[in-house]
């Protein structure tokens, strides 16, 4: 269990930041980028959980908690046993839940734009912050390796709250269709 007593202590004011291990990084490392960026999708999803009904507030509260693993996992340097690590189980309900929600819906015959509903434009908001923390990531991973399922996580992350946005303006608004050069 997480205790924490005391919110500020100082040992950042360097830009400095530590790991689960205890080392010490930059703020403005590609890791802490992306540890950053998840934190902001799961700030995102969570504005989006209070429009929600149960099912996908539930849903969604899963992958802020995900998020939350998602966070440790990244601030973990490989080699470290028993370490908190995003798990294929995790990518796999994602993309049990993609296909379920998918299933319904009619194929797409346009590029979408974010909006319809005040639910679904918030699912397309954090959805767009989801592959900003993917690119974050990638850029981590290219500096010090990954865990590949956080990686996976992060990007199945983006298309379930995409599917799950063109669910909800189903039963709403209806999908936001792209029409080429309709302001001209």
């Amino acid at each position: 269990m997480v205790k924490l007593n005391k919110i500020y202590t100082r040992t950042g004011d360097d830009g400095t930041t530590g790991l689960v291990d205890g080392s010490r990084v930059s703020k403005a490392d590609t890791r802490m980028a992306a540890i950053g960026d998840v934190d902001e999708a799961n700030s995102a999803i969570g504005i989006a959980a209070t429009l929600a009904d149960h099912d996908i507030a539930a849903a969604l509260q899963r992958i802020q908690n995900d998020l939350f693993d998602l966070g440790a996992d990244l601030a973990t340097p490989g080699g470290i046993d028993g370490a908190l690590r995003i798990t294929a189980a995790q990518v796999d309900r994602l993309e049990a839940e993609i296909d379920a929600m998918n299933a319904s819906l009619a194929p797409l015959t346009s590029f979408i734009l974010p909006g319809g509903h005040p639910l679904a434009a918030h699912l397309h908001l954090a959805r767009t912050i989801a592959r900003r923390a993917e690119r974050s990531a990638v850029a981590a991973h290219a500096d010090a390796p990954l865990n590949a399922q956080a990686l996976r996580y992060v990007n199945r992350l983006s298309d379930w709250l995409f599917v799950a946005a063109r669910q909800v303006n189903q039963t709403a608004a209806g999908d936001v269709l792209w029409v080429p050069g309709a302001s001209r």
